[in-house]
Formats: structure tokens, C-alpha cells, sequence
């Protein structure tokens, strides 16, 4: 772990700044939206841009990259998502909003695919799995660590619009600095999302899904929080304690992952997690009861993400992983354009309790396909099973490549043992 850190801080405190960045701007997004008299839906809208945006810059930036150069693409996106962080407050509009979480979700895919294929190009084989998982702990303990920043000033003022643009500012000067040597990046071309979807039917439908929920948690927990009532600190609480979640039940459900027919597990966790939506729906008006299902939904679905990765690697072989992976975010994308949209046109409808609704259906509907699909075909032998690497699911195509590397390697040095 130490000679992780000692090859990568420069990458990873920079990952860790622009996740704080992140983290600060979509929650703080939602909670000055309701004081500017937004409504549900606009605010869906505006969530819903940045994976607009996501989806393009994943399918753009290798190109980039290729043309000028790792350092000039990391440069300019930054900047742009800087300069984008302080327009908001300046342009209190729900189009010029939406405008903008687009062309920060575009300028954040192109950052996630630099810094990410620089982290993978400074691992070895030996130390792969540490770097993922460091890099997904700093991932998360960067979104937490900006719920909290978000109580230091007025969110009805300029501060706290000032602080992330700052915070992504400073992000890339440890790594450009770093003297960490620029990576060859190559490309591998994706399969038809026909091919994937015949080879492992749940882990499409699946990723498919989880966007939906990705989106709701990421983009429109802050609207749920600040339409339900919420002042600034439980919001913050409330949306940091989906991200807690997430890191205290990762490993265990990995660990699980390693050593039973992941079918069941995906049906589990899906389960809770829609079990945790129905008692959301329930008892929304206890903000006790709120953290706890917090926990629930956030600790469940994002071990999912690695989960449907590595169940449908079961079914492919080493040299297919790679080319599988771009097809796989880009059907996770697909789910969370849709997610916002969906939970906004919910919680327009039904009331802010609509968020639950939401994610309820999405993961009980997981759940049912899992079920069914058990039906269909006979688990791999879990002898046969690639191995669980964790993978946050705000990553991009280049870290789940990287997963799937590590896969390959723990398997086969499994099976030489």
C-alpha cells in the first residue's frame, strides 16, 4: 500500500480535490435550485445534463488524448470545469444550469480517463488491486468530505460556489507536477451492446438499471433533501451517508462475490436495497430513519456495479474483457441520463417521497431479473468465476479496464497456485 502511495499521491490527491469539487457542486446544485424557486423538474433536468455529458466525453477523450496529449486535455478540461463552477451563481437559469452540468460532465469523463489511465500506467501487476482500491476509497472519501464543506457558508450566496471551482483549480497541480511519466494510451474498440447483451443478459439489464439509481443518489438526493424540508446540514448528512455506505459494505459483498453463485448475490443486495427504498417511502419524515436507509441503498447498489462486472466476465473470455467494458459503462450511462428524468417526473407527481419510489422499483426489478435468470442457465462453477475487483461507479471506461486486468491476473495466479 505504501509503495501505491509512494508512486501515485500526486494522482490520487488530485482525484481526491476534484471528487470534493464534484461532490460539492452536484448537492449544492440541488439545495440553491429550491431557494431560486426551481422546479422538480427543471432541477431533474439540469442532474440529468451531466450524464448527458458523461456518456459524450467517454466516447470523445481517447480521441483527444491521442491528438494533443494527456497534460494539454487535463489542462483544459479542468479549467473549463473551474470556470463553470463559478458561472452558476452568476447565471441563475435552469437552461444556462443545464448547459453547464453538461459541459461539466463532459470536461469530468475526459478528466476521469486521463487520470485514470495514468494511475494504471504507474501500477504493476503486483500492485493493481491496491491502486483500484485506493483509488475508489479517495473517490468516496472525496464526495464526503464535500457534503461537510458545504455547511462552512450560505448557500444562497456565492462562497460555496467559489470553493469547488477553487478546490478543481488546485486539483491538477500535483498532477501535472508529479513527475510520473505520461502513459501510451491505446484503445480498444468496444463490442456491439448486441453481442453484450447476449452473453450475459443480466449484467446488461443490470447496469442498466443501477445508472438509474447512480443518477437518482448523485443528482437528485440534494432536490429529495431540499424539497422534504431538510436544512443545509442534513441534507449534507443525508447525502454523505449513501457514500459511507458504499465503503463499509464493499468488500464484504466482495469477499461474498468470490465464493458463491453471484446471481444470488446480485438478488440479495438488489432486494435490500429495494426493501431499504420501501421503508425510504414509508418513513421519510424521519430523518433517523432517512441515514439508515441511506446506508442501505448506497452500501448495496454500489458494490452492484462491480458485482454485474464481474458476473459477466464469468461468461467472457480474457481477451474480450476490455473490448466488454466500454459497453458496459456505456449501457450504465444510458440508465442514468434516464435516472434524474424519471425521479424528477416522480417527485413532481407523487411528492418528494417519489425518490424512493424510484430506486424501489428499479432494484426490485433488478432483483426480479435476477431471479429469473437463474432459471435460465446454470452458474459457472465458482472455481471458474474471474475474480471481484472493486470499481466505483463514477469511474470511467479506463478504470474498469484496469479492473478487468487485475481479474485476469488474480485468476490466473489463482488457478497457477
Amino acid at each position: 500500500m505504501l509503495q501505491v502511495l509512494n508512486g501515485a499521491w500526486a494522482l490520487l490527491l488530485g482525484m481526491m480535490l476534484l471528487q470534493v469539487g464534484n461532490g460539492m457542486q452536484g448537492t449544492l446544485l440541488g439545495i440553491r435550485g429550491q431557494i431560486e424557486g426551481f422546479s422538480t423538474i427543471e432541477m431533474s433536468l439540469v442532474m440529468s445534463g451531466y450524464f448527458v455529458g458523461f456518456l459524450f466525453g467517454s466516447r470523445m477523450a481517447p480521441e483527444m488524448i491521442r491528438r494533443v496529449g494527456h497534460v494539454r486535455v487535463f489542462a483544459a478540461l479542468a479549467s473549463m470545469i473551474s470556470a463553470v463552477m463559478i458561472l452558476y451563481p452568476a447565471l441563475t437559469d435552469p437552461f444556462a444550469w443545464g448547459a453547464g452540468r453538461i459541459l461539466i460532465g463532459f470536461c469530468f469523463s475526459g478528466v476521469y480517463v486521463t487520470a485514470e489511465s495514468w494511475l494504471n500506467n504507474s501500477a504493476t501487476n503486483e500492485t493493481r488491486g491496491q491502486s483500484l482500491s485506493l483509488y475508489m476509497i479517495v473517490q468516496m472519501a472525496g464526495i464526503v468530505a464535500a457534503q461537510f464543506l458545504l455547511l462552512v457558508a450560505d448557500p444562497g450566496g456565492f462562497i460555496l460556489f467559489i470553493i469547488p471551482s477553487v478546490l478543481v483549480s488546485l486539483s491538477f497541480a500535483p498532477i501535472l507536477l508529479s513527475i510520473s511519466p505520461t502513459p501510451a494510451f491505446g484503445s480498444t474498440k468496444p463490442m456491439t451492446l448486441r453481442e453484450i447483451l447476449r452473453i450475459s443478459p443480466l449484467g446488461c439489464v443490470g447496469m442498466f438499471l443501477l445508472g438509474g439509481v447512480f443518477a437518482a443518489q448523485f443528482g437528485m438526493a440534494a432536490v429529495f433533501g431540499a424539497e422534504a424540508g431538510l436544512n443545509v446540514a442534513q441534507i449534507s448528512t443525508f447525502v454523505a451517508t449513501f457514500y459511507i455506505g458504499a465503503l463499509v459494505l464493499q468488500y464484504p459483498i466482495g469477499w461474498l462475490s468470490d465464493r458463491m453463485d453471484r446471481r444470488v448475490l446480485i438478488f440479495a443486495a438488489a432486494l435490500l436495497c429495494g426493501v431499504g427504498a420501501i421503508l425510504g417511502f414509508l418513513f421519510s419524515g424521519y430523518f433517523a430513519m432517512l441515514l439508515v436507509v441511506a446506508v442501505i441503498i448506497g452500501g448495496t447498489s454500489n458494490p452492484l456495479y462491480s458485482l454485474l462486472i464481474a458476473y459477466t466476465n464469468d461468461f467472457l473470455d480474457h481477451d474480450d474483457m476490455a473490448a466488454a467494458s466500454g459497453g458496459m459503462v456505456f449501457i450504465n450511462g444510458l440508465g442514468a441520463v434516464a435516472g434524474p428524468l424519471v425521479t424528477g417526473w416522480a417527485m413532481g407527481a407523487i411528492g418528494p417521497r417519489g425518490f424512493f419510489a424510484v430506486i424501489g422499483v428499479l432494484m426490485l426489478a433488478m432483483a426480479g431479473y435476477a431471479a429469473y435468470r437463474m432459471t435460465q442457465r446454470a452458474a459457472p462453477s465458482v472455481d471458474e468465476t474471474e475474480s471481484y475487483a472493486p470499481v466505483a461507479a463514477s469511474s470511467s471506461h479506463v478504470a474498469v479496464e484496469a479492473a478487468q486486468e487485475y481479474a485476469i491476473e488474480s485468476t490466473q495466479e489463482e488457478s497457477a497456485a
